[in-house]
């Protein structure tokens, strides 16, 4: 595995030096498409749909366009934004483990320790098992800056992103609120279907 991250856990005074590598891997084929008759590879090429040039990829801006207004953005655009360049992690706040809702993770990080004596990494962990807790962290992955949430995972600690609250969608399915009833019985031999299981 090689190290995506390089920096340091900071809480006030302390200061938890690390490498951030990532925890999961995709083993999905990559696949293509060929030409059925000799085995030729399809390309695609990138078309203007007012001119009708093929454009190369140096001469490709990229827009946002909210159904009445379009705003292109440049490369020298996104060059003059403000990137925290920040080789801290910082922790925020700390919160009992059952208020992290699973439907905010996202993206896994392993956090190995990066000092000859990792005294303050296994402090962390010890104290973030000891108290039943999770820290909320900010950190800047690839000049993109998120929320996390830094936690234990077996003697390791582990950074999990976070998704934005709006990102989760609102539901209210009709029939969940339909007047079914269940009975205690019906109860009892779905829990016993369920021990079955184990």
């Amino acid at each position: 595995m090689r190290a995506i991250w390089t920096g340091s856990i900071a809480f006030g005074l302390v200061n938890v030096p690390v490498k951030v590598y990532s925890a999961t891997e995709s083993h999905d084929l990559s696949m293509h498409q060929v030409h059925n008759k000799d085995g030729g590879r399809i390309r695609y090429e990138r078309h203007c749909e007012i001119c009708g040039e093929s454009v190369d990829y140096a001469n490709i801006d990229r827009a946002y366009d909210d159904g009445d207004n379009r705003v292109i953005i440049t490369k020298d655009d996104f060059q003059a934004l403000p990137a925290d360049h920040s080789d801290d992690i910082d922790v925020l706040q700390f919160v009992p483990n059952d208020q992290i809702d699973p439907i905010m993770l996202e993206k896994a990080y392993f956090l190995e320790p990066t000092s000859k004596t990792p005294k303050s990494y296994l402090l962390l962990h010890q104290t973030l098992e000891d108290t039943d807790k999770t820290a909320i962290v900010k950190i800047t992955l690839r000049t993109r800056t998120r929320l996390a949430i830094l936690r234990t995972c077996g003697k390791l600690l582990m950074i999990q992103t976070l998704r934005w609250d709006d990102e989760i969608r609102e539901v209210d399915f009709k029939g969940i609120h339909s007047e079914a009833k269940i009975t205690k019985k019906e109860r009892e031999m779905s829990a016993q279907l369920v021990e079955s299981y184990c």
